[in-house]
């Protein structure tokens, strides 16, 4: 399981994505719920870590919120705005070049010294 300080600085990507999937607005728990789902539960995080996030978010304008009503409680829903839609772009692109520079890093294989190679 990925642990949420693994997450800093790319769990608002993931909430914007998460967003973007739902074809409505949407609450924090079903979110939280879809990231579970879509990660194959490598990503269970708790409300704690998400609504502080979603605030953030919404105070940027990359998402709106709203009241709703449904089974007699009220609960606040969510929703991507065309500006989180370009920053969701945005972080699509880093991610990307990222994942390709830090790849090339790791891949690769260091050059024996001299003299100590095996023949």
């Amino acid at each position: 399981m990925v642990r949420a300080e693994a997450l800093k600085g790319h769990l608002e990507g993931l909430l914007l994505a998460a967003l973007e999937a739902e074809a409505q607005p949407v609450h924090g728990w079903a979110l939280m719920a879809r990231l579970r789902e879509s990660s194959g539960g490598e990503l269970d995080l708790e409300g704690g870590t998400v609504y502080p996030v979603l605030r953030r978010l919404e105070e940027s304008g990359l998402i709106a919120s709203e009241w709703t009503q449904a089974t007699g409680r009220r609960r606040r829903v969510y929703s991507l705005t065309p500006k989180g839609r370009r920053a969701l772009a945005d972080e699509r692109t880093a991610w990307s070049r990222f994942v390709a520079v830090v790849g090339d890093v790791l891949s690769v294989t260091p050059t024996p010294e001299p003299g100590t190679g095996t023949s």
